[in-house]
């Protein structure tokens, strides 16, 4: 159906009415979308079947990664890309009078997932695809993912994620492969064969189905799953079920929003249950697929991998030592040694409140096998811990996973896997040296690095078409498929044919973003500004508020010399806050204040504008990222575990603004002091103070004019009529001495702002500079992460079909 624009348009055509029951010239941008997405499945249906039967002859291990999020964007034109037939629909549908461009905009971003955690397991899927590995990702269906933000009056609001009241044209709903999840009730143990036995009584169940979207590997004929389970009510109901109307709507709940408020007792049950819901379906599943396969669940470990990332999906390790004991009939001992083999996880953060801990009071009675199981891991891990350090009570009580009340995550996942990894080798390091340095000198082989990696077919050739057939013109396509060929770029880095091409492209970029500001905002941008741009989920330790302060500080520069020969930049932000983190909604609150200030300003003549894109998605990110001339990654040094939003960037030949922190400092190892902008404390400096001290915010507002104008403008009603708007802000920065040293480094960054806008003037040479950094991008590829993780923790290898 794909073979030539003439059999595609044949074909689409008698779908399309065969489908709806009307002619070509009724039929809607909406019937074009569906039925061409149809058409897709069909086309790969073939090949998704015989990816698993392969597998299943094949008999090699499988990689199966849990994650609470898969941000996976739209997927119509990506998958045409990886199919091979872009340009085949693009020019069938240019002959029907439709533009290929109208039809994706009908498609919602898939409402899966929030930031950088979500967009790794996407990527990560798209190269276990492309590389031929039998690898498969298990999520939530959200119905209505995080939210929908809507910035009124400079407000954040949070309206619900509608991504599926059109339906979902990628998902096969398998309700014949539906599992039961069991919560709440109670635990009866029981003598069989002399054997001690448990059981579940009077549980509340939940119904889990799946529903399955191919993962389409780019050229190639390997078709991956992506499995996303829908809760649901049981069909078969425990007579104690009294309140149906209840149950139901606590049952939906479990897949309706990604991460729900957890400040009460009942976001944090809700949240609990989403995790368990996530592993028990998802195990359940596995355990089913292999016992068709096998016969002896002693090798699982040696034919199934479990990866689990971050913390969300770490109870998958007493559940599948659950399975294993209470349904399996093997003994603990056997069952460790499975779990430990079977399982691996990655370390997404060091900030010490997104390392997950449950009250004992909440999980007990929500999961109660579950709880004795976890019991049963800490009592002889602390007795482990005890025969190697006698005595020494602190260390034990440290390192306990369940103690002072709380079920500790990361420390079961530390204790329950065969691998923990980091994300970069600075955030790697530290986790070894600082975080969990207790668990490295007892388990020192487990600790290993992969730092993270984007799928550069979405983020340059999709993203970025006209870079991506300038790249392949000048040094041909092996890229596509071998990344790191894009070195071959260093060649050109001074052709002035290439650089002028390239600086075409990127101001075709910036006139499309600019286009899109204007039809947004109703802000009209200059193109030949600095495109300066931070998009990346709201938080205190990424430091937008570094960022604000610095354009207030530029502000008023302008303000006392209009004439200030600076080049004209526009500062573009995009971001989410958490519904309940009050202080990041502030942020998003001060950053529109401040551009409703400036841009209305002309005594500035233009030379600064400011913009706030609400919500922040994949698909707006895909035009965001080729228009950037700067990245903005200013996190606080050693709280970025790594970043993949600088990698995405830079693919796309920004230039970096950056902290030692996280990925910033591999790229800069790669590209060079002169082609990256660092400032600021290094990770080493910032630990230093925080165990030591010595650092007082209030010092650098009272002894310097600079930081105390802008401290003040925040305090006097500059930026607001309410005086009191952004007072929680000033208190952050100086009565809470500032956790995130914004202050300390804030002269540092405004220099290296200097030192941009320096940069920029010389026109050629910034251009040299961009061309390193996206010779050098191929380093971030996602198929070399993966190859990692598959040679080095999972041990898995290829099919060649």
């Amino acid at each position: 159906m794909f073979s030539n624009k003439e059999n595609f348009k044949t074909y689409f055509l008698q779908k399309l009415e065969m489908t709806y029951g009307k002619p070509f010239e009724d039929c809607t941008n909406s019937d074009h979308f569906q039925t061409l997405g149809h058409m897709i499945r069909e086309y790969v249906s073939g090949d998704w079947i015989n990816t698993n039967e392969l597998y299943r002859r094949n008999k090699g291990k499988q990689v199966y990664y849990l994650s609470i999020e898969f941000l996976l964007g739209r997927l119509l034109h990506h998958n045409l890309i990886n199919l091979g037939i872009d340009k085949v629909v693009e020019e069938g549908f240019a002959d029907l009078g439709i533009d290929l461009s109208d039809i994706e905009e009908i498609e919602c971003d898939a409402g899966l997932g929030n930031g950088g955690l979500g967009r790794l397991a996407a990527c990560f899927l798209d190269s276990l695809a492309t590389l031929n590995l039998p690898g498969h990702g298990f999520g939530i269906r959200y119905k209505h993912g995080l939210f929908e933000q809507k910035i009124v009056d400079g407000y954040q609001l949070e309206l619900p994620e509608q991504w599926l009241r059109h339906g979902q044209v990628w998902e096969v709903r398998k309700e014949d492969l539906a599992v039961d999840i069991s919560f709440w009730g109670h635990v009866d143990s029981y003598d069989k064969d002399g054997k001690l036995q448990f059981r579940h009584l009077n549980a509340e169940t939940v119904t889990a189905v799946p529903h399955d979207i191919p993962v389409i590997g780019y050229n190639s004929s390997t078709v991956n799953t992506l499995r996303l389970w829908n809760a649901e009510p049981a069909s078969l109901l425990a007579k104690d079920v009294a309140d149906i109307m209840k149950y139901k709507r606590e049952t939906e709940a479990i897949s309706e929003f990604l991460y729900p408020d957890d400040a009460h007792d009942e976001g944090k049950i809700l949240r609990l249950k989403q995790q368990y819901f996530l592993v028990s379906s998802s195990l359940q599943s596995i355990i089913k697929d292999y016992k068709q396969q096998y016969k002896d669940i002693k090798d699982f470990h040696e034919h199934v991998s479990i990866h689990v990332n971050d913390t969300h999906p770490v109870l998958a390790i007493p559940e599948l030592m659950r399975i294993l004991i209470d349904k399996e009939g093997l003994s603990w001992n056997d069952a460790w040694t499975i779990t430990t083999g079977a399982i691996s996880y990655t370390n997404h953060t060091t900030l010490s409140e997104a390392l997950e801990k449950w009250p004992i009071s909440i999980f007990q009675p929500l999961l109660p096998r579950i709880y004795m199981i976890i019991n049963e891991i800490n009592e002889r891990f602390c007795q482990q811990l005890w025969d190697i350090y006698p005595g020494d009570f602190n260390r034990i009580e440290n390192m306990a996973i369940i103690a002072h009340g709380m079920v500790k995550m990361a420390h079961l996942a530390l204790v329950g896997s065969h691998s923990v990894n980091g994300v970069a080798e600075i955030h790697t390091e530290i986790l070894k040296k600082r975080e969990m340095a207790e668990f490295y000198q007892i388990f020192p082989e487990k600790f290993n690095n992969k730092t993270n990696g984007i799928t550069h077919r979405r983020w340059l050739i999709k993203s970025n078409p006209k870079l991506a057939s300038l790249i392949s013109n000048t040094i041909g396509t092996e890229w596509i498929e071998t990344p790191s060929n894009l070195e071959k770029l260093l060649a050109y880095k001074q052709d002035s044919s290439f650089l002028e091409q390239l600086s075409t492209v990127k101001q075709e970029n910036k006139q499309k973003l600019a286009n899109i500001i204007k039809d947004s905002n109703g802000i009209i941008v200059d193109p030949h500004s600095i495109f300066d741009i931070q998009v990346k989920r709201l938080h205190a330790y990424k430091r937008q508020l570094l960022n604000v302060l610095h354009i207030i500080h530029l502000y008023n520069r302008l303000k006392e010399n209009p004439s200030l020969p600076i080049t004209p930049r526009t500062f573009v932000f995009g971001a989410k806050a958490s519904p309940g983190y009050y202080y990041a909604k502030k942020i998003i609150k001060l950053i529109n204040a401040v551009a409703e200030k400036v841009n209305q300003d002309k005594t500035i003549e233009d030379k600064l504008k400011v913009v706030f894109l609400e919500n922040y998605r994949v698909s707006l990110a895909e035009h965001i990222f080729p228009a950037a001339d700067v990245s903005e990654q200013i996190s606080t040094a050693s709280k970025e575990a790594s970043g993949t939003g600088n990698m995405k960037f830079m693919i796309n030949g920004a230039l970096t603004v950056g902290t030692l922190d996280g990925a910033n400092i591999e790229m800069r190892d790669l590209v060079g002091d002169e082609n990256i902008f660092i400032f600021g404390m290094n990770p080493d400096q910032v630990l230093e103070l925080y165990k030591n001290g010595g650092y007082k915010s209030a010092e650098y507002y009272h002894h310097d004019k600079r930081i105390h104008q802008v401290i003040d403008q925040l305090k006097n009603g500059f930026f607001s009529t309410n005086i009191n708007e952004f007072e929680p802000i000033v208190d952050s920065l100086l009565t809470e001495n500032d956790q995130y040293f914004l202050l300390k480094d804030f002269h540092s960054y405004a220099s290296v702002q200097e030192a941009v806008d320096k940069a920029y003037q010389d026109k050629q040479k910034w251009l040299e500079k961009c061309t390193v950094n996206i010779a050098k991008a191929g380093h971030f590829s996602s198929d070399r992460t993966i190859k990692e993780y598959a040679e080095e923790i999972w041990n898995i290898k290829g099919l060649v079909h």
